[in-house]
């Protein structure tokens, strides 16, 4: 059963009230500073979360050093109370059983420090993206190598608790390779906290369910899905700041969807899909990452393979897509990137060699200059940014 619309807003606005109490008292810590985290996948004892800071003055990136380990690292979220840090395991065997897990920390608020709260199964293998509800009280993942979906609820202290939702996805697309079977590779939650999105890889479809905050469960919606272009490979899903618009980055087709979004039922249309890579590039990609500047004007995606970030611009009336550069990311496969929240430096996350490497973002063209800052992180593979110094 789904909320109403009052009983959202409140809950929404408490946390966001929580969030920005927290953010707030960062500021007065520190305004010229940003700290983020880096999923580091290295092999061997290098793996973990690492701590950094981003100085907002200068782009200078720092790396404090590992502030957890952590095996097989992925994605990384935050409970809306700026407190608690989520971790995707993705390796292929947990507690003696097949699939990955999903683990909680604390974050010391003064030190940036992180203590392990607790980690609980994932139920599926290859565990590769989760967000949190806007209420704090329900975790969502998504399993690449099964194809599922996963709830969990969370505890006032933060840690992972019972699985309050399941969803299994069956079905195939057209690459006999990579799309014999589902594979789920991201999972959003809109700003209502109404509808979940799910990318699936395997089935060349943005799955939609209805999401109950109360209890956490996901619902088949109607239509249940929005289907992309036969081989085009969904991967990662971002929203417009205004709610209007999203975009969804084909890994396979190297290709931003732009949609028009109906909040009120929970809709998605397809507008028209851009290019990332440029004219005569012949070579090898997949895309990776996609994220909407905090301004709405630009949107930026991660090319592995063409090494670069894409940049395109964005018609505030239509949504449509207008290709605007590249901006190489001065390393390796870059899986994953991260926009500051004030939108004037991009972090690019490097895993191939092992770097993260800063970008000043002209706020006029959005296109993206190198502060000629770089940090090391075994492996990195995600950044988040947190409140805090």
């Amino acid at each position: 059963m789904l909320m109403s619309n009052g009983y959202v807003f409140v809950v929404i606005t408490a946390a966001a009230v929580i969030a920005g109490a927290a953010v707030a008292s960062a500021a007065g810590a520190d305004a010229g500073a940003q700290r983020f985290y880096v999923a580091g996948r290295a092999r061997g004892e290098g793996a973990g979360i690492y701590r950094g800071r981003l100085d907002l003055d200068t782009g200078r990136v720092t790396i404090a050093g590992r502030a957890a380990e952590a095996e097989q690292p992925s994605f990384l979220a935050l409970h809306p109370g700026g407190r608690t840090l989520y971790l995707a395991n993705a390796m292929r065997e947990f507690q003696g059983r097949p699939g990955g897990a999903l683990g909680a920390y604390r974050i010391d608020p003064a030190s940036g420090d992180l203590a392990r709260l607790n980690r609980e199964p994932s139920r599926g293998t290859s565990t590769c993206h989760l967000a949190v509800d806007a209420t704090g009280r329900h975790l969502l993942a998504v399993n690449y190598g099964t194809g599922s979906v996963i709830v969990r609820s969370l505890a006032a202290d933060g840690r992972v608790g019972e699985v309050t939702a399941f969803i299994q996805h069956e079905g195939h697309s057209v690459d006999p390779r990579r799309q014999k079977g589902p594979h789920a590779h991201s999972v959003n939650l809109d700003a209502a906290n109404r509808f979940a999105f799910v990318a699936d890889l395997g089935l060349d479809k943005v799955m939609v369910y209805r999401f109950d905050a109360r209890v956490g469960t996901l619902t088949p919606h109607d239509p249940p899905w929005t289907a992309a272009e036969p081989g085009a490979g969904p991967r990662h899903f971002a929203f417009h700041p205004t709610g209007r618009f999203a975009c969804v980055l084909n890994e396979m087709g190297s290709s931003v969807t732009a949609m028009a979004y109906d909040a009120a039922a929970g809709r998605l249309a397809t507008i028209h899909t851009a290019g990332m890579l440029p004219e005569g590039f012949d070579g090898n990609n997949t895309g990776a990452e996609v994220a909407v500047h905090p301004s709405g004007r630009f949107v930026y995606a991660s090319n592995r393979g063409h090494d670069s970030i894409a940049v395109f611009r964005v018609d505030p009336d239509t949504g449509r897509l207008t290709p605007a550069g590249h901006a190489s990311t001065q390393g390796k496969r870059p899986r994953h990137f991260a926009i500051d929240p004030t939108g004037r430096f991009l972090l690019a996350a490097n895993r191939d060699s092992n770097t993260i490497v800063a970008f000043r973002i002209d706020a006029e063209t959005g296109r993206l200059e190198p502060t000629g800052s770089a940090a090391e992180v075994p492996g990195a593979i995600c950044i988040l940014m947190v409140p805090g110094r």
